[in-house]
């Protein structure tokens, strides 16, 4: 062994066991994906998808997901269209309760292209991009655009209303509060939402109309 040899850092037992039981688990349900996908599963899938820090991805936390599909649904009628924007870990909650309502999610993330029909290829850089027979057909949007910036913000807003028949949520950073009010003529809701990961911005919800009393 030359003297070279000693410099090099070696891992533990425990700590080598550890990461390759973490590059297991992560090799299983990148298969798992892939086979949801060939298999055409749909909403049906039982696959945890994993943040993608590099796509701006933060998931809101199981409270959340609970009030805000609850608040989408009642504020709908049974008939009812409702677009998800870039917060897709509200699409399987609220197609499961949904009640005969359709619901579309815009995603740049293909690891959602695993929901079929529902999944549209989504990238705010591109907001006219969206398929003409959905241009009006909401009604009710739903968005998180995925970074806290009047760029962001203003291309998404452009998506939103030619999504929108009337109704529109956006939950985003405070920082955004005026831009959101000029963009999308929106205020900011008593209630707040919440992620799994604790976020150090201040995080809000706004919409054009009552939409707290749906959430109790």
């Amino acid at each position: 062994m030359s003297e070279s040899d000693d410099d090099i850092p070696r891992l533990n037992s425990a700590t080598l066991a550890a990461l390759n039981e973490f590059y297991q688990e992560k090799e299983e349900r990148e298969n798992k994906l892939k086979h949801a996908i060939e298999q055409s599963e749909n909403k049906n899938c039982d696959i945890i998808f994993e943040e993608d820090w590099q796509l701006s991805q933060f998931w809101y936390d199981e409270k959340t997901i609970l009030s805000l599909t609850r608040g989408a649904v009642k504020s709908t009628l049974n008939d009812g269209k409702i677009a998800l924007i870039s917060c897709p870990t509200l699409y399987k909650r609220l197609s499961n309760i949904s009640e005969g309502r359709q619901v579309k999610l815009f995603e740049f993330d293909k690891r959602f292209s695993v929901f079929g029909s529902d999944f549209i290829l989504y990238d705010y850089n591109l907001p006219q991009n969206i398929p003409n027979d959905l241009i009006g057909f909401f009604d009710l949007v739903i968005c998180d655009p995925p970074f806290l910036s009047e760029e962001c913000l203003t291309k998404v807003a452009v998506t939103v209303k030619l999504l929108a028949k009337n109704n529109i949520v956006l939950c985003t950073g405070a920082v955004m509060n005026d831009m959101a009010g000029k963009l999308l003529n929106v205020k900011k809701c008593n209630y707040a939402p919440h992620h799994k990961n604790n976020l150090a911005n201040e995080f809000c919800c706004y919409s054009n109309f009552c939409f707290d009393k749906y959430l109790t």
